[in-house]
């Protein structure tokens, strides 16, 4: 599955490269890039979107085994942070399965919740639901956390009594590059920020040589020119980022 998953990334990654070529005039005349030059143009694009742009990066949950006496774990490289850790228990029950079983919470999804119109209701359940909430936060049920977004480490503010308890994560990651790609409202942007870089490295290169000496007095490269076009493109798809084109989700209100 993995295998089959690179060939796809590099079946659209040399898609992308071919769009890019052709917009540029290949197969007509010379362009002087070499597949290096490719490659950086593409890294820039990726990295200036996931920096941009929120359509980037999604909302995930993972389980990770708890190990005895061990409180920093290391987590992949694609976590950018982790909002919450939950936990099936409280206290220092362990295992795969470790669960708090309570009579009271069966008794009041039968009586109050399944027979609602003869006895109780939806606020006594409430009431519970608040009491084993309290008792998480007095008894442990949440487990503090500091994460490092550079070296990908989780430390836990706790030390586990024992191994293979089972937490729940809830983390923000980066999209990887096979569903950038993929995605429709994203990849035209991608193949139009890339063309604009591919662009800036020509004219890079042509500017450094104004013109060409000749027979009958040479030419002019348009390296300047070609620099001047493609830091225009650039600039207008940063602001298509600000309008959300790519289906990013607007800002909400900030207090405070």
């Amino acid at each position: 599955m993995a295998e089959q998953q690179q060939d796809s990334l590099a079946e659209l990654k040399q898609g992308l490269i071919n769009y890019v070529r052709l917009q540029l005039g290949d197969q007509m005349i010379d362009i002087e890039l070499d597949p290096e030059h490719y490659e950086a143009a593409y890294q820039k694009t990726l990295g200036t979107y996931r920096q941009r742009a929120q359509n980037a990066y999604e909302e995930s949950y993972s389980f990770m085994y708890l190990v005895k006496d061990e409180n920093i774990y290391q987590l992949p490289q694609e976590v950018i942070s982790v909002r919450q850790i939950f936990r099936r228990t409280f206290g220092d029950a362990t295992g795969p399965f470790a669960s708090n079983f309570d009579p009271f919470a069966q008794a009041s999804l039968n009586v109050y919740l399944m027979n609602f119109n003869v006895a109780g209701g939806l606020a006594t359940y409430d009431f519970y639901s608040q009491y084993v909430e309290l008792a998480a936060r007095m008894f442990g049920g949440y487990i503090n956390y500091t994460y490092n977004p550079v070296t990908k480490k989780l430390q836990l503010i706790r030390d586990p009594k024992g191994s293979n308890e089972a937490i729940l994560l809830w983390t923000y990651n980066l999209k990887p590059e096979i569903n950038l790609l993929s995605d429709f409202q994203i990849s035209q942007w991608i193949r139009d920020y890339m063309l604009a870089n591919c662009k800036m490295i020509i004219g890079e290169a042509r500017e450094k040589f104004g013109t060409i000496a000749g027979p009958q007095g040479g030419g002019t490269l348009n390296g300047t020119a070609m620099k001047t076009e493609a830091q225009t493109q650039m600039d207008a798809l940063i602001e298509q980022l600000k309008a959300y084109v790519d289906a990013s989700a607007p800002l909400t209100w900030v207090i405070g």
